[in-house]
């Protein structure tokens, strides 16, 4: 902590991709400066060229480190710890490039070995490449993996937050023909515990939760299905149990009808999707550009932007940071509540 604020961790990203960018206007953000004190981890060469291409300012009060223990943690204003990539002038913007899967996996891995051990209060990272992360031999499907790996948290669960709106996900990145063998009601408990803590951090007090069907009309009472009474039934009693409000098996086609104009009350705080798109086209809708990751079950705090690394728009100068901004903030605001 320096002046009262939290210390954020920004991770670059994919840095062929608007990672870069998305930093740069954090780092020029008095709103966001004044919300935390930003740590970066990336390189210093990749920000320069970025910088000059974008013509977004790289900040003169940047400060440059290979270590945070290297720094005295309680002088005001941002911090690159540099870490840089092989041959950081030969990176072309938009084009996947195992080196930078390969950087984005090591400043991430910097980021949450400070995380864990303190130096910095909670983790935002810039979008990375999955295709870049395997090129460079690093296996993991996604960011969540990567960090339940790093942190020794088995269990990660993926939601989405933007205001009025939680999703989880019961599965994450996985085939849509291995999800209905991956759910079961031990996993589907876990997640609503993590989610209905989750809610209570945002100031609900008593958490409503909706729980979408895996099949069309909730499965038409074993017509088109059956994991709703062999799966989500004896899940649902498992977490009313627990003391936890949740719904029955909610037809997924209209469970968010309530979000289209003129937008109502919704009939629940949050809800648990049984996989990545159904609960990610209804988000997508309503808050692609604000919408914040969040990654539950891990022992940091760790927020991202709603969106990948438009390669389309890297370095241009063009991407928003508007998603980038609100997981910066959140973050900040789950320092304050932890």
């Amino acid at each position: 902590m320096s002046c009262g604020k939290p210390s954020i961790a920004l991770s670059l990203g994919d840095c062929a991709g608007i990672g870069p960018e998305l930093v740069l206007h954090a780092l020029n953000s008095t709103d966001i400066r004044a919300t935390a004190e930003l740590v970066v981890y990336g390189s210093k060469v990749v920000l320069q060229r970025v910088s000059a291409k974008s013509k977004i300012t790289l900040p003169a009060d940047l400060r440059v480190c290979h270590t945070l223990l290297d720094e005295d943690l309680g002088l005001p204003g941002p911090r690159l710890v540099n870490i840089e990539l092989t041959e950081p002038h030969k990176i072309q913007p938009g084009v996947v490039q195992a080196v930078c899967g390969q950087a984005s996996a090591d400043w991430i891995s910097a980021s949450v070995a400070d995380a864990l051990a303190g130096r910095v209060n909670a983790l935002v990272t810039a979008p990375i490449n999955k295709e870049a992360l395997h090129q460079a031999g690093v296996l993991f499907p996604g960011h969540t993996e990567m960090l339940a790996a790093l942190c020794n948290a088995p269990h990660p669960c993926m939601a989405f937050f933007t205001p009025g709106l939680i999703i989880a996900l019961a599965t994450i990145h996985m085939a849509l023909a291995c999800v209905p063998a991956a759910l079961n009601a031990a996993l589907l408990l876990r997640i609503a515990k993590l989610l209905h803590q989750a809610c209570l951090q945002q100031g609900i007090a008593k958490p409503r939760l909706g729980m979408l069907a895996l099949n069309p009309h909730a499965g038409e009472h074993g017509l088109f299905g059956d994991e709703e009474q062999r799966i989500l039934q004896p899940a649902i009693a498992l977490i009313r149990d627990a003391g936890i409000t949740i719904s029955e098996p909610l037809v997924p086609d209209t469970a968010f009808t309530w979000l289209y104009p003129p937008r109502r009350e919704p009939p629940y705080h949050a809800y648990i999707a049984m996989y990545h798109d159904q609960a990610l086209i209804p988000f997508k809708m309503v808050a692609f550009d604000q919408g914040v990751n969040v990654t539950l079950g891990l022992p940091i705090i760790r927020t991202s932007p709603d969106h990948g690394t438009a390669f389309d728009l890297a370095w241009q100068g063009k991407a928003s940071p508007t998603s980038f901004f609100e997981a910066i903030r959140l973050a900040a605001s789950l320092c304050v509540m932890d």
